[in-house]
């Protein structure tokens, strides 16, 4: 009796070792999964919740334990994430092209020496940033809170929001700029809260005898410094209304600042204005923006520890 292969698929019998039926060319193979063509018998292997995942936006690689996705910032949802082909390694996956044509801005880290590091792309439509489960994260910067700030687009503009923070939102100021009672600058490492101190009201005591001392020019410029733990450092009362702060030969020096310039700001009251001047420092001035403010290329944000360069593309 001769010994061969009955093809599958028109009955023919061929000799063994031979890889394909000499009539109609079917695969011949006494294993299934090894033919040409055939479908493997064997069940697919559930995803593994530990293993890369693919973005659903931009169909990015999103590594492991990571909640947001890094290129656009997108949250993956675990109940329904969808594993990732053994194809796409990490930094080798093709993005989709929509991802990049989403991204119409990015934040790059500035670290010492003014030099560039990482850069987060705004690809997405709210993108959170603090120090716990966010897409724009900073683990080890303890003056952020867990969810301290989101960069998200209004119409064409891109526009950051402060989520409440313990520690606000700055951004860096151009020229002059007025600005409301209580609002905090920052010059070098220095925090200043600008005011207006009352008018003083002269009236005697129950006797009818009034205190004498310097006599009171109205509503002056009021300059309070807050210190790390909640404390008050210098109060200055200026009734001049101009305060000129910086490093060496102004009326507010801080000599051991040394992101200082030499003449760094101007902080003025003109009896019905509060302003703040940059005098065209180094490092800049910053001002905490009160709820949310819109951006512009080339802006800076200051936060916790870090500063953000803004770059609208």
């Amino acid at each position: 009796m001769d010994v061969g292969l009955v093809c599958d698929r028109c009955s023919t019998a061929s000799a063994m070792g031979t890889p394909r039926c000499v009539r109609c060319g079917e695969s011949l193979s006494l294993d299934a999964e090894t033919r040409i063509g055939a479908p493997s018998l064997r069940a697919p292997a559930p995803p593994d919740p530990a293993a890369a995942v693919i973005c659903p936006e931009c169909s990015a690689t999103v590594p492991p334990g990571q909640r947001f996705c890094g290129n656009c910032g997108a949250r993956v949802d675990i109940t329904s994430r969808k594993a990732a082909s053994p194809s796409d390694k990490p930094g080798r996956s093709t993005l989709f092209f929509g991802a990049i044509q989403g991204a119409r801005a990015r934040l790059t880290v500035i670290s010492g020496e003014g030099l560039d590091g990482v850069t987060f792309t705004l690809a997405g439509t709210d993108h959170l940033a603090g120090r716990i489960d966010c897409p724009i994260l900073f683990p080890d910067d303890p003056y952020l809170s867990p969810v301290h700030a989101n960069f998200f687009y209004r119409g064409a503009g891109l526009v950051v929001r402060d989520e409440e923070s313990i520690n606000g939102v700055y951004v860096r100021m151009v020229g002059t700029v007025a600005v409301a009672e209580g609002t905090r600058v920052m010059v070098g490492e220095q925090i200043l809260e600008l005011g207006v101190a009352d008018e003083i009201v002269d009236q005697p005591d129950p006797d009818g005898t009034y205190f004498f001392a310097s006599p009171s020019k109205g509503r002056a410029l009021k300059v309070v410094q807050p210190l790390r733990g909640g404390g008050v450092g210098l109060v200055r009362i200026e009734p001049g209304g101009k305060l000129r702060v910086g490093r060496e030969g102004n009326d507010l020096d801080f000599p051991d600042d040394p992101f200082i310039s030499g003449h760094h700001a101007l902080l003025a009251w003109d009896g019905e204005q509060l302003t703040v001047t940059d005098l065209a420092s180094k490092n800049g001035t910053f001002l905490r923006i009160r709820g949310e403010q819109t951006l512009a290329h080339g802006d800076y944000v200051f936060m916790g520890q870090q500063l953000l360069r803004v770059e609208i593309v």
